[in-house]
């Protein structure tokens, strides 16, 4: 009898010796996870379309359409996790990549544990962002409606990443407490996360310019120097 695919994961890289290397390291430790391959940004992002996968690693230098094109592309159709592979250890392009939607980034050459260890951490992200919190949070214009995971600004509908819905989920669910930096980094990414600042600024900015009239002057999502984040309270209906 054969075994039902519980995630179907995409490497978007044109190295066959990396595909090799990730394909055999996530078989070997999950074998009922299915892998998929794409050698260039322009089939990945038919494979996306056509296959569904749960998640896609997504190597940056590629030749033709490079990672962080094929990324935007990603994001005009699909919330699903993207995780950056690239041998480049700059600070911009990670927050870069941040910014245009990836949940993680990896440099190469990494660990087969350490990959391993993303990819769960980001799929059990993506699997818990739904469901969690029974509430409706109204707040002026801002309805976020948890069970049907829905967030309305007015009469517009907001689409997040699954990463910024998980942020935001965290905020709701202490809205009117300042959370830390620290457990916002904990809760959203993992206790090994909690000296990534950066990645908590992108997705923040990101939250504000989707769910903020005017991100530069936000009266939702708050900042409280030097410590933490809140989400103000009009009215949290239970």
């Amino acid at each position: 009898m054969i075994k039902k695919a519980t995630h179907k994961i995409l490497i978007i890289d044109d190295e066959p010796d990396v595909t090799r290397a990730v394909k055999l390291t996530i078989t070997i430790q999950e074998s009922n996870w299915q892998v998929i391959e794409a050698n260039s940004g322009e089939q990945g992002l038919e494979l996306i379309d056509s296959e569904s996968p749960d998640l896609v690693l997504l190597d940056l230098s590629m030749p033709g359409m490079h990672g962080f094109d094929v990324l935007k592309e990603i994001r005009m159709f699909s919330n699903v996790p993207v995780i950056i592979l690239t041998v480049k250890e700059d600070e911009l392009d990670k927050v870069r990549g941040l910014e245009l939607g990836a949940d993680d980034y990896i440099v190469k050459p990494f660990g087969h544990l350490e990959l391993l260890a993303r990819i769960r951490s980001v799929l059990r992200r993506a699997e818990g962002s739904t469901g969690l919190i029974k509430t409706l949070y109204v707040n002026k214009d801002l309805h976020i409606d948890f069970n049907r995971r829905q967030i309305m600004l007015g009469d517009q509908e907001i689409k997040l990443t699954n990463t910024e819905f998980r942020l935001l989920e965290a905020l709701a669910r202490n809205a009117g407490r300042i959370i830390s930096n620290e457990v916002l980094l904990s809760k959203v990414w993992g206790r090994d996360a909690v000296d990534e600042v950066d990645y908590l600024k992108v997705f923040i900015y990101r939250l504000r310019h989707k769910i903020e009239p005017d991100p530069a002057a936000p009266r939702y999502l708050l900042t409280e120097r030097g410590v933490g984040y809140w989400l103000t309270v009009d009215e949290q209906i239970k």
